[in-house]
């Protein structure tokens, strides 16, 4: 379809701003983005929607248009809901680079627009799977109408004979024919796809398991920072859905590639609007969180967990008891240093605490997931065992939690990045919530301690250290501190070196140079240097497991 022809349609709202003399312009797809730089998402002839969320000032238009217009985008159209009219630099920066300019009316959502074109440009390419596009409004209901992206996947098979899944980052099925590829299978699709995602790739990604050949198209949602997108593509890869198709795409024509290119935008609103029903359970875990984290009454959190119980667990008849989960996912390198740790770890988190073998979105409806700085922290129900109130179901263990998910979140995390989560045991009451976080958090550090990319650690890894420390004699604790602490305390009397500090946060960020260096505001070397002098002064070796731990009870102890 053309540029004219979606002018014409009093339906969408558009206003042409700029570019008349461009709209013959063919249309050739749709997308949302918020993102300052979506070149990765784009494969030319798009209308691109988006809010002005990335813009910041008068000089981020530029770029932005800039992008689009080296991407061969068919044209831009910007809502006016949230700023009224468009700024005078974004009609500009169009104008310099030959880009036609629409405004999209108040009233019209973008959901409207995309669903007008997919439903054209489908039906001018694959006119007998127009029924795809013709069902998207009920793909996008949330009564029990609504299919969610089964009902285009249904079509897909029936009218393309196409065998399609919608996978999580993990490899869970979320939609899809029954039966469909086995567990096996889809960790090994998602772990693919997510390897491909990290060298930058552009899908679909074809890949063969076993006798069977899949195409691949990643399912991105909005993603990104509030107002600027995501600048780094390890932001969204622990978080994108995926679309495998069974078939070969590397044999198909442009059109089928772009009828399937629309179906993955399709999903994607409906992945968003999942994401946004998560904003009550994720409120409730965040009050919660900062009602422990700030001392308050015993009386108050368990008011709130009074809130959160019937939320998480509808129809539930007595307080459930509870766990802690803490996650943490790093990244090395200056970079790294940049990206924002809490939000990755939260959207990871609410997938990885579902258990593998279930299917569809509806499990992650019990989990409730708050952000902190770097860490997430999730608040997970135990329901009574039905026919036995006073039995609960069984808790999360932290050695099976990453059994299923180890394989594709290694591949998305690369050798760059590191995923850590500490679980606590399950507590009655609101009085054992902040000893539980404790108890999950102290459980991250010793996952932190151990080698590989993806760690865990539980409750019961404590009993030996932790758990312990009170009823170690003094005379015993004493002994222990002062010949891994003492000499390090008379160094920084006599010369005022803070090695104790340092040991604190070099602990603390798990070893990392970067990291700790920053936290210190120190160079690297500096660090280096007054670790080396720890390790002299001391006779241990900080890049060993034991010694590490060592001083972890030590300064507990202290």
């Amino acid at each position: 379809m053309r540029l004219r022809a979606l002018l014409n349609t009093d339906a969408l709202g558009l206003r042409l701003l700029g570019g008349e003399d461009k709209l013959d312009r063919t249309v050739r797809g749709v997308m949302t983005t918020d993102l300052k730089d979506p070149s990765r998402y784009l494969s030319g002839g798009e209308l691109v929607l988006t809010g002005l969320a990335w813009r910041h000032d008068g000089s981020d238009a530029e770029p932005f248009v800039r992008v689009l217009a080296g991407a061969d985008v068919a044209a831009l159209a910007v809502g006016e809901a949230e700023l009224g009219d468009v700024p005078d630099d974004l009609l500009e920066a169009c104008a310099r680079y030959r880009l036609p300019l629409f405004a999209v009316h108040e009233s019209v959502a973008f959901a409207t627009i995309t669903e007008h074109v997919v439903r054209q440009v489908s039906g001018e390419r694959a006119g007998d799977l127009a029924a795809v596009v013709d069902r998207h409004r009920r793909m996008m209901t949330s009564g029990p109408a609504g299919g969610g992206p089964d009902v285009v996947l249904d079509l897909l098979g029936s009218d393309l004979d196409l065998r399609a899944w919608v996978l999580s980052p993990t490899g869970r099925p979320i939609a899809g024919p029954v039966p469909g590829p086995g567990s096996d299978v889809c960790a090994a699709l998602a772990a693919e796809q997510l390897a491909a995602a990290r060298t930058g790739r552009r899908g679909p990604y074809r890949t063969t398991v076993g006798a069977d050949t899949y195409s691949l198209f990643p399912v991105h949602g909005s993603g990104g920072r509030p107002g600027g997108g995501a600048r780094d593509v390890r932001e969204t890869v622990l978080s994108d859905w995926v679309l495998a198709v069974e078939a070969d795409a590397g044999d198909w024509p442009a059109e089928r590639l772009d009828l399937l290119q629309g179906v993955t935008q399709l999903i994607a609103v409906e992945r968003d609007r999942r994401d946004a029903a998560r904003t009550v359970r994720r409120r409730l875990a965040q009050e919660v969180l900062e009602l422990v984290q700030t001392g308050a009454a015993p009386a108050e959190i368990a008011a709130r967990l009074r809130v959160a119980a019937p939320v998480l667990l509808p129809g539930l008849g007595a307080a459930p008891l509870w766990q802690v989960v803490v996650a943490r996912v790093e990244w090395d390198g200056a970079a790294g240093e940049d990206i924002a740790g809490g939000p990755v770890a939260q959207s990871l988190l609410e997938e990885i605490l579902v258990d593998p073998r279930s299917a569809g979105p509806e499990p992650s409806d019990r989990i409730a997931v708050a952000h902190s700085d770097d860490e997430a922290i999730a608040l997970v129900p135990l329901p009574a065992v039905a026919g036995e109130p006073d039995a609960t179901e069984p808790g999360i263990l932290a050695d099976a939690l990453l059994e299923a998910v180890r394989g594709p979140l290694s591949a998305g995390l690369d050798d760059d990045g590191r995923l850590t989560l500490g679980v606590s045991a399950a507590v009655h009451s609101a009085e054992g919530l902040r000893g539980a976080l404790e108890e999950a958090r102290h459980a991250r550090r010793v996952a932190a301690a151990r080698p590989g990319r993806v760690c865990a650690a539980g409750h019961h890894e404590l009993a030996s250290h932790v758990l312990l420390l009170p009823f170690v004699p003094d005379d015993v604790r004493r002994a222990f501190t002062a010949r891994l602490l003492d000499p390090l305390r008379d160094y920084d009397r006599r010369h005022r070196a803070e090695l104790i500090p340092t040991l604190e946060a070099f602990l603390e960020c798990d070893g990392s140079w970067t990291r700790c260096a920053a936290r210190l505001h120190l160079h690297v070397n500096t660090l280096r240097y007054r670790v080396g002098r720890i390790e002299q002064l001391t006779g241990r070796d900080l890049s060993r497991l034991e010694d590490k731990l060592d001083f972890f009870l030590a300064l507990r102890m202290s």
